[in-house]
């Protein structure tokens, strides 16, 4: 294996790992003026998240700037030609890492309603933006042979980045609704559950229907990797099911264990259809990005290698301790304590 595909394989568990753990903050987030009823309730939502959401971001972070070192080319034709909709991500999350701060800072019903919505709209945007962005990833975009990109804002409003956009809402919005009813005790506890029930059937449609058509008209190749995805879009589709047969019996932990799995081979299924391409070009298969010819060097890549190989297990085994101290339920506040 080259390091090329390595590191291509690197860059897919990274948004792996974000969809997941980033996923059920956004659905929290998404879930809130549904679930929050009031004060108290919209409290416990938000401190399930509270110690988590800012470490699960820094794996955008990392899946950005591996991209940026590790492909150049891809990063660069990537970005300039999402950059309105990078833009709308980027603002909605820093709105909402703002809310999430200034929320508590004063004790006010009206201030607090106004950062509830930020952190409403701060998490739908990035839920429904992404699958978009990736369905056009996968789509592919008009670039020339300059691998500069053609089209405008409109180019990305096609049916099935839509679908794809559908699918991560719905997604996320159900991972969320899953990790409340893990987290959190009480009428909460079941009204989440109950919620995820609801979202889980719309979930498992928009997902079958995305991966069924990527598999359909978008899998790059027919061997080899091209099974690959046909096979992780089948483990993507059982463990959603799953994870809704166990939402229904009120195994908790079983619902939501399954539904993280099929949001990363549901992400694995996507990546393995794109390989070897990393952006195709509507215009001409000529002028697509692929693996090989938007890499870097292999001294650059090389020395990627090393400084994740001796810094990764360190970032992950302080990310697992994290979740190990932060593991029980959150309870409703004591009466009289002041807002977070």
């Amino acid at each position: 294996m080259h390091l090329s595909d390595l590191w291509f394989i690197a860059i897919a568990v990274l948004w792996a790992g974000y969809f997941v753990l980033e996923g059920f903050d956004f659905g929290v987030g998404i879930l809130l003026p549904v679930l929050g009823r009031d004060e108290t309730t919209r409290r416990v939502m938000i401190n399930s998240i509270g110690p988590v959401w800012d470490g699960n971001e820094v794996w955008l972070l990392t899946a950005g700037g591996a991209t940026f070192a590790a492909f150049p080319s891809w990063y660069a034709s990537m970005f300039s030609a999402f950059y309105l909709p990078l833009l709308l991500v980027l603002v909605a999350l820093i709105i909402r890492g703002v809310a999430f701060e200034y929320r508590g800072k004063r004790d006010n019903s009206n201030w607090r309603r106004g950062w509830d919505a930020a952190i409403f709209l701060g998490s739908l945007l990035p839920a429904l933006l992404w699958g978009v962005a990736f369905g056009n990833v996968l789509r592919g975009i008009p670039l020339n042979a300059a691998h500069n990109f053609t089209g405008n804002f409109f180019t990305f409003l096609n049916p099935y980045a839509l679908v794809g956009g559908v699918t991560t809402l719905t997604l996320f919005t159900l991972h969320g609704a899953l990790f409340l009813a893990l987290k959190t005790t009480g009428d909460l506890r079941k009204r989440a559950a109950r919620t995820a029930t609801a979202v889980s059937a719309v979930a498992i449609v928009a997902g079958a229907g995305f991966l069924a058509w990527t598999e359909a008209s978008y899998r790059t190749l027919t061997t080899g990797a091209g099974a690959a995805s046909v096979a992780l879009a089948a483990v993507a589709a059982v463990s959603l099911i799953t994870a809704a047969a166990a939402n229904l019996v009120k195994r908790e932990g079983i619902a939501f264990t399954a539904n993280a799995g099929a949001i990363a081979a549901a992400t694995a299924a996507l990546f393995t259809a794109l390989y070897p391409n990393v952006l195709p070009s509507t215009i001409s298969a000529a002028f697509s990005l692929t693996v090989s010819n938007a890499a870097s060097a292999d001294a650059t890549l090389k020395v990627m290698t090393v400084v994740a190989i001796i810094f990764l297990p360190l970032v992950l085994a302080y990310q697992a301790w994290t979740y190990w101290v932060f593991r029980k339920r959150v309870t409703a506040p004591a009466a009289g304590t002041t807002n977070p």
